[in-house]
């Protein structure tokens, strides 16, 4: 593994990550998270914490896994193990959120397309930054 280029991508996935978290859910999706305010936790803000652990995480773990299955080709790598994750994780995710708590299909829906689309820029990012170390 190349440790220099790993934490490169670790730190360029972190910073898209939450980029691409301000810009969805601040922005974005603002207006539908106010006029559902009822369903979500009081302290939620005192909690934020906790999402950036899980994002300082999901840098690490999704940079990771495509080192270890890595195949040298290029942008559409990243493309292709973006999607498969965003799948995988928003994908599932979304739809999951939606059937536990109260909140709108479109929302859901908007989750899952927000979130693909964010799962495959940070594959087309590792797969321009890493590279295993060359024998």
């Amino acid at each position: 593994m190349n440790i220099k280029r790993y934490f490169l991508a670790v730190l360029a996935v972190l910073v898209t990550i939450i980029v691409t978290n301000i810009i969805i859910h601040s922005f974005i999706l603002m207006d539908t998270y106010t006029t559902l305010k009822q369903i979500w936790r009081p302290d939620m803000m005192d909690l934020m914490w906790i999402m950036y652990v899980t994002d300082i995480a999901l840098a690490f773990l999704f940079v990771y896994i495509f080192t270890k299955g890595y195949e040298n080709k290029g942008v559409l790598e990243g493309v292709r193990y973006g999607l498969i994750m965003g799948l995988l994780l928003d994908g599932l995710g979304s739809f999951g959120q939606y059937m536990v708590y109260p909140v709108p299909l479109s929302l859901a829906a908007q989750w899952f397309v927000y979130g693909v689309i964010r799962f495959v820029l940070l594959g087309i990012i590792v797969a321009l930054i890493y590279r295993p170390k060359t024998a």
